[in-house]
């Protein structure tokens, strides 16, 4: 039986206003989870970890964590029984070249389920540094690569002290050799696999459904912003699935004001009113993959059967954006390269742009190429100077501003933000993407 064939409705379905590309992703118990996880684990070591260190060219790759201070790369690396690190866990990838390939093993206390062969025997050898600095002077790598980065949160995993005894342990002669493993860090995290890609749909396809079925809880005139917020964080333990942040929901009206959309900046709970323009941003974890989504809904009026022209050519118009944004996906080019070309083809086109993408996968701000953020529209140093890969996925996250003529030609922020795959020629979306509004009716 194939994975595909497990999947499974969760409830009642609901009406999506988009097209659906994939059925929800099963929510499966635990013990099948750990072995999906694993098994995926297990084939990225295998074959992911080779390609990255000969693309770097890395002889010899160390990570170090210790319990409840992990290396967020490191944490990806461990089974699915592994909740934390134990203890100090060191872990080793040595290329020994193409004929031997790749060697990994631990310098820990406890066996890494399997994964990495223990290379320590504490009454042999009782400190754990000494054993490790003897292993890589045995294989003397011309490059040693470490979690250590300027730019990248989540390519700089090697606590300072941790650095300081590994190079104090290593022979003087290699430790001119250490040099940072940002590339490679940023690669095993942005690099989706095909097993992997299976299932991501499905996993956007149950994010979208449970966006539609939070717009239909909603009462206008008596649930708030907050009641909805914490409705999605109580439907995500019922499906037994997890969030990586808390959802938000903002409106808009008409004869509102700017803060009303403001990032940095949230109101307090407001009631949802007919004619509101709701937006949500949520997200759900599951198999240790995260999705990153905001839609819209309108509020029907009395007596409306949809919702205003104007706010519906509004959400075309960010769609449009969407369009000008993923043509400008290129392998190779730099996270802010391609903000500027997606920016001047906006300006072309006489929309009211700001795009702020990020990568996503093992985390919701994902490592790789930056590609705006909302404050920093001339690009992101660092961060956005990073290359565009393939096999990786990215929210598409976006806005613009509409102005909208049942408004009194007030400016509606269309803020949308959907998931997607990079292939190295194209980008499609997860799950199609929104293009209709959602509609709450009024009682």
């Amino acid at each position: 039986m194939t994975l595909l064939s497990l999947l499974l409705v969760v409830g009642p379905l609901v009406s999506f206003p988009q097209p659906q590309e994939a059925e929800p992703v099963a929510v499966l118990p635990l013990r099948q989870r750990a072995q999906i996880v694993d098994d995926w684990l297990h084939a990225r070591l295998d074959t992911l970890v080779p390609e990255l260190m000969r693309r770097e060219g890395v002889d010899l790759w160390i990570l170090v964590a210790r319990e409840y201070d992990e290396d967020p790369v490191l944490e990806t690396m461990l089974p699915s029984t592994w909740l934390r690190a134990r203890r100090r866990t060191i872990l080793v990838f040595h290329d020994a070249g193409q004929a031997m390939g790749v060697e990994r093993f631990s310098i820990s206390r406890y066996d890494v389920g399997g994964l990495f062969p223990g290379a320590w025997n504490p009454q042999e050898e009782p400190d754990q540094w000494k054993r490790l600095a003897s292993l890589v002077n045995e294989r003397d790598p011309a490059r040693i690569a470490v979690n250590r980065s300027r730019d990248f949160g989540l390519a700089d995993g090697l606590a300072s002290t941790e650095y300081e005894r590994l190079v104090a342990a290593l022979p003087e002669r290699l430790r001119s050799r250490v040099v940072s493993g940002e590339g490679l860090a940023i690669g095993w995290l942005e690099t989706r696999t095909p097993a992997e890609m299976e299932v991501y749909s499905a996993l956007c396809a149950l994010t979208h459904r449970i966006i539609a079925e939070g717009f239909a809880t909603v009462r206008a005139g008596v649930t708030t912003t907050t009641d909805l917020e914490w409705w999605f964080r109580e439907r995500v333990l019922d499906l037994r699935v997890d969030t990586w942040f808390h959802p938000t929901v903002t409106l808009q009206r008409a004869g509102g004001d700017e803060e009303t959309a403001s990032f940095a900046r949230r109101r307090g709970p407001e009631v949802v009113r007919p004619g509101d323009l709701v937006h949500v941003d949520f997200g759900i974890t599951y198999l240790r993959l995260n999705t990153d989504v905001q839609q819209h809904a309108y509020v029907l009026n009395a007596g409306e059967s949809d919702a205003p022209a104007g706010l519906k050519a509004a959400l075309a118009t960010g769609n449009r954006l969407q369009d000008l944004l993923t043509a400008e996906f290129k392998g190779g080019r730099t996270g802010n390269e391609i903000l500027q070309r997606a920016l001047d083809a906006a300006r072309g086109a006489g929309i009211d742009a700001t795009i702020y993408s990020h990568p996503l996968g093992f985390h919701g701000h994902g490592a790789g190429p930056t590609i705006g953020l909302w404050d920093q529209q001339g690009g992101v140093p660092g961060t956005g100077d990073a290359r565009l890969h393939a096999s990786t996925s990215y929210a598409i996250e976006l806005a613009c501003g509409v102005p909208v003529p049942e408004w009194n030609g007030e400016k509606a922020s269309i803020q949308l933000e959907e998931d997607a795959f990079f292939d190295g020629q194209a980008v499609r979306f997860l799950d199609g993407r929104q293009t209709t509004l959602h509609l709450i009716a009024t009682e």
